[in-house]
């Protein structure tokens, strides 16, 4: 493989196919947080971002190394996606309906809850090392951070777009929010089974 603006612009390409999940959660954190401050913005947008730059070079690393054990992990990552978003979005719904999930009843996202939605909407990204298992280690490294980029800012505008709409449905953004995290993880269940 050489590098060429086709590399670029694929690496891209792929940044924002794999974003849209990262970038549906955002939105609902910032429904869920309407009053969220920049700082924890670029934290959550930094932790989808780096889940997007780690996923895709496990990948590559377990095409290398292990490839049949790789393709038998594959038929799990819809499940473990369903379950963590699944789980993290009926909290949400429920804490919505419980406390009216109004702005001063919305709760900030632990760092634990983060995390899963990380590693959950960025699961589906390991298979990206299949796409680029012809890269050497360089070029690997390189479509994995400009995934991550992408990444970066596509989550910082969901966040953005969620706050603004989460102050304006007051007392159903946190009901809201969990919906959306429930449908998604439904919907990479059905796209990957």
């Amino acid at each position: 493989m050489e590098w060429t603006a086709a590399f670029f612009i694929n690496s891209v390409l792929l940044g924002v196919g794999l974003a849209m999940d990262a970038f549906s959660v955002s939105l609902a954190n910032g429904l869920n947080e309407p009053r969220m401050g920049r700082g924890r913005m670029a934290l959550i947008a930094g932790c989808f971002a780096f889940f997007q730059f780690l996923m895709p070079m496990i990948g590559w690393t377990c095409v290398r190394a292990v490839e049949q054990a790789f393709a038998s992990f594959r038929r799990a990552i819809p499940w473990i996606a369903l379950v963590l978003l699944g789980g993290i979005g009926a909290k949400m719904l429920l804490e919505g309906v419980r406390g009216g999930g109004g702005e001063e009843g919305s709760t900030a996202l632990g760092l634990g809850a983060l995390l899963l939605q990380g590693v959950a909407t960025s699961i589906d990204a390991l298979s990206v090392g299949f796409t680029i298992a012809e890269y050497g280690p360089l070029m690997a490294l390189t479509a994995a951070l400009i995934i991550a980029a992408v990444t970066y800012a596509i989550c910082r505008v969901g966040l953005v777009l969620g706050k603004r709409f989460g102050t304006r449905l007051a007392g159903k953004a946190s009901i809201l929010g969990g919906l959306i995290l429930i449908a998604i993880g439904i919907e990479i269940f059905l796209k990957n089974i």
